[in-house]
């Protein structure tokens, strides 16, 4: 009988071995992607912080001085528009890291489990920049509607705006998800810079 449970644990060492071996493959594969697109994603990060200063700032001002009248609603029409134009670039580079991280041929679940994490988070900030980007291309309009409207006084400013500073009340910096990821990775699995060394 011992023999035989022996046989069997002696049997099921090489299974052992090979699933460990296998994820490990997998830890470092992932590791390595996301450690080159990790600058990519810092600029994303920086850039997504620049556009809420930005915007904050611009609302803010608008709030406090008034929409203004002829040049300068053009002028914040095109504000408007321009910085839409950054969030949509913010959400297509942070997009392109998320199929990248999402196209790994990743089997194993605790691994499954940090790129569903970070995929998550990239996610969520998507969906920040794409109603912010919406809300900025409404304000735009609005501006350009207040620009040819004759009952318009110079004392207002677009129902956008403060749409916007209320949406960005509420924002936090986003955390360093892939930075996180990466020091996780190899800490739990002895990675050793991206070469996948123990």
């Amino acid at each position: 009988m011992r023999n035989s449970l022996l046989i069997c644990l002696l049997a099921s060492a090489p299974i052992f071995t090979g699933c460990g071996r296998e994820t490990h493959r997998e830890a470092v594969a992932l590791c390595q992607v996301l450690e080159k697109n990790q600058p990519n994603y810092n600029t994303a990060n920086g850039m997504e912080r620049d556009l809420v200063a930005s915007t904050r700032g611009w609302t803010e001002t608008i709030m406090t001085a008034g929409a203004g009248k002829g040049a300068e609603l053009t002028q914040n029409a095109a504000v408007a528009k321009e910085l839409a134009k950054s969030a949509d670039l913010i959400s297509t580079s942070l997009g392109e890291l998320r199929k990248t991280i999402y196209d790994q041929d990743i089997q194993k679940e605790e691994l499954q489990t940090v790129r569903t994490t970070i995929n998550a988070q990239i996610s969520k900030r998507q969906k920040f920049l794409s109603e912010i980007r919406v809300v900025l291309l409404e304000t735009a309009d609005q501006f350009d509607g207040l620009a040819q409207s004759r009952a318009y006084k110079g004392d207002t400013y677009p129902a956008g705006i403060d749409k916007l500073s209320h949406m960005l009340q509420s924002y936090h910096s986003p955390e360093d998800a892939v930075r996180q990821a990466i020091e996780s990775l190899k800490s739990d699995y002895g990675i050793k810079g991206s070469t996948g060394r123990v």
